[in-house]
């Protein structure tokens, strides 16, 4: 009975036994191999049994499938290959009496690391004691407080206005008590 190996990290020695003539392979549920990675399409492709051959067929998938490393639209799958789906990997797997073993899965592939240096910032102790050279404040005082010319103005023209009310009102009564 010929089946799919999972070869790719995390998901590693997981098989699908290819028992119907139609298996569809992709990311949604509604697919009858479920690969729940990102690189998958949603429908990415079929396997197909026709006779002894195992037939792969692309549905245009976004990041395309590989047989050995060639990208195909449709192509048997001989047991021993490496089917890619996006950055899934899987080899076909027979039963078959004298059938060659199949290679071992290739060592997992190392990925780059992404992780970015970033410059260090101001430690607490340089905050405590000021030593800071670099910033908002240069001279090393810490922050202070921004001075806001409009309330300052607003606040004396209020206090202007008020004492002319106040004055008007102690004219208008001075004259209706005459």
């Amino acid at each position: 009975m010929a089946k799919l190996v999972l070869l790719s990290a995390g998901l590693a020695g997981r098989t699908y036994d290819l028992t119907v003539e139609k298996t569809t392979v992709g990311r949604l549920e509604d697919n009858m191999i479920q690969i729940p990675e990102p690189s998958v399409s949603s429908h990415h492709c079929e396997v197909l049994l026709r006779g002894e051959e195992v037939v792969v067929r692309d549905l245009n998938s976004t990041n395309g499938t590989y047989i050995d490393g060639e990208k195909i639209t449709e192509k048997v799958l001989k047991p021993g290959q490496t089917l890619r789906l996006g950055q899934i990997e899987m080899r076909l797997e027979t039963g078959a009496p004298g059938a060659a073993p199949a290679p071992p899965p290739p060592p997992p592939k190392k990925v780059a690391d992404q992780t970015l240096a970033m410059t260090r910032g101001v430690s607490l102790n340089e905050l405590e004691q000021g030593t800071r050279t670099t910033g908002f404040d240069t001279a090393g005082k810490g922050f202070s407080k921004k001075e806001n010319k409009v309330n300052k103005m607003f606040a004396i023209g209020g206090i202007i206005l008020g004492v002319v009310i106040v004055l008007l009102l102690i004219y208008v009564f001075a004259i209706a008590g005459k």
